[in-house]
């Protein structure tokens, strides 16, 4: 990994500066790598879940790469400009000049996790490349066919020198993460990530953690539940819940639970009718998360939770060697369960009701740590504002689950333990870029008369009496 991290910093710094066609030419063969074999990712994809969903793996890794590549190919060069900056008074009128150039970083490493195994690595390299970088990639081991499958095809498209990926397991992944890299992005869990800022801290490396944490759904007073619990629903169940910003749980008004747990059967019995044969659903990742979800479940039903299991069809899960798990509703919630206190990851819910108006709900949400999202159902345009105003997330989606990281114009990242940083769009090109600036003097002597040249005297102090005047 040193010798293609060094490898990678000398062809970046004999290529200076780097051309917006090198650029582009990058951002091309990165989504050619992933449209080229789209149906070959599906199958990896599927071998390392246990089953996944074609159809999803098509929307959410293979178009969801394309994407944000896309956009960046048709909007670089307009962020790749030099930005116009104002000088002070009166500097500007005796020709001084101030901007701000975009620079590449160098080499940067991208710490992928299994959830989303590809678009998790090819998101971040649309800002990557477009900012004029290399890139090393470390694959999680717990997809090894998805990791294999990006190894085996890379050459074909970049040179190491541009682009190369490591696999392996943690101790693979904590020697990637203590390389100097120009940059760092990490995306996974909350506990993983501080080991990744000690790592980093030695070589002072800038990094990126997208993590996770409780993205709470808050349903309003005047909230269309049909509407709500269907779209909820779809959310959850997307990729069996194994989404960082899968709805973690609901708070729901007291009078409103029935109804939101009925919308919530109804909607995941008519998208998902069967699930142990069903191709749209995906399985959970390994044995591993499938027994710690079981346990949780089993931890809150011993604490007191009623569980609602949604299995339309009443199949055997037990009888079965599958992974597949239907969604679980857990009602009559404490703190003191598992389900409340950790990131699921998975298809379990659990619903917390709320009195005393929407300020109750915020409540709630305040009293944890900072979420990567917030969902708000609702139509009070009042009720919405507070929400939004009283709560501090990574970013928020009226009226639907998710959709706010689809937006390519929107920064994606989290705040506090849900995460440093964002990327996604112009905000990525600027996350990979050092921000340079610079600053043209004109011929003038401009230290004389802003009294800046000494010896000192009746100009020095008329330069800072207007610099302090207001």
């Amino acid at each position: 990994m040193e010798r293609i991290l060094e490898a990678q910093r000398a062809a970046f710094m004999a290529a200076l500066p780097e051309p917006l066609s090198v650029r582009k030419d990058r951002l091309k063969r990165a989504a050619a790598m992933i449209a080229d074999h789209a149906a070959r990712f599906c199958d990896a994809l599927s071998e390392d879940f246990g089953h996944r969903s074609r159809e999803q793996s098509m929307i959410t890794d293979i178009g969801g790469s394309v994407a944000p590549i896309r956009h960046a190919l048709k909007h670089l060069d307009r962020w790749a400009r030099a930005e116009k900056r104002k000088v002070q008074f009166p500097l500007g009128l005796l020709g001084a000049k101030a901007r701000v150039e975009y620079q590449p970083k160098g080499v940067v490493g991208v710490i992928s996790p299994w959830n989303f195994p590809v678009n998790l690595v090819m998101s971040p390299l649309a800002g990557i490349f477009a900012a004029g970088n290399r890139a090393m990639v470390k694959t999680s081991e717990f997809t090894p066919a998805t990791a294999a499958l990006f190894e085996e095809v890379v050459g074909r498209y970049f040179a190491a020198e541009e682009l190369a990926f490591v696999s392996g397991g943690p101790e693979v992944g904590k020697a990637f993460a203590e390389l100097p890299f120009d940059h760092l992005i990490f995306t996974g869990a909350t506990g993983i990530a501080r080991h990744i800022l000690h790592a980093a801290a030695d070589h002072l490396v800038p990094v990126t953690l997208e993590l996770g944490g409780k993205s709470p759904v808050i349903i309003g007073q005047r909230a269309d539940i049909r509407q709500a619990s269907e779209r909820v629903a779809i959310g959850k169940m997307l990729n069996a819940g194994q989404i960082c910003l899968a709805p973690d749980y609901m708070l729901v008004p007291h009078a409103q639970e029935q109804a939101v747990v009925d919308g919530l059967r109804d909607a995941a019995s008519a998208l998902y009718p069967t699930l142990l044969a069903n191709p749209d659903y995906t399985a959970v990742i390994n044995d591993r998360h499938h027994q710690r979800l079981t346990d949780w479940i089993e931890d809150a039903r011993a604490k007191g939770a009623t569980i609602e299991v949604v299995n339309p069809a009443g199949e055997d899960f037990g009888a079965s060697n599958s992974r597949k798990m239907p969604l679980h509703i857990v009602r009559d919630v404490t703190d003191d369960m598992t389900v409340m206190q950790e990131e699921i990851f998975g298809p379990v819910l659990p619903i917390r009701r709320y009195d005393g108006g929407i300020d109750g709900a915020i409540d709630v949400v305040n009293r944890r740590d900072r979420p990567l999202a917030v969902y708000y159902f609702g139509q009070d345009e009042g009720e919405k504002r507070r929400v939004l105003d009283r709560t501090i997330s990574g970013g928020a989606t009226i009226n639907d689950v998710i959709f706010h990281v689809t937006m390519e114009d929107l920064p994606f990242g989290g705040v506090g333990p849900s995460g440093m940083g964002a990327y996604h769009g112009v905000d990525g090109f600027r996350t990979f870029s050092h921000a340079k600036a610079v600053y043209q003097q004109p011929k003038l002597d401009v230290a004389k008369l802003a009294g800046l040249k000494p010896p000192y005297g009746a100009g020095a102090r008329k330069a800072a009496a207007m610099q302090m005047k207001m």
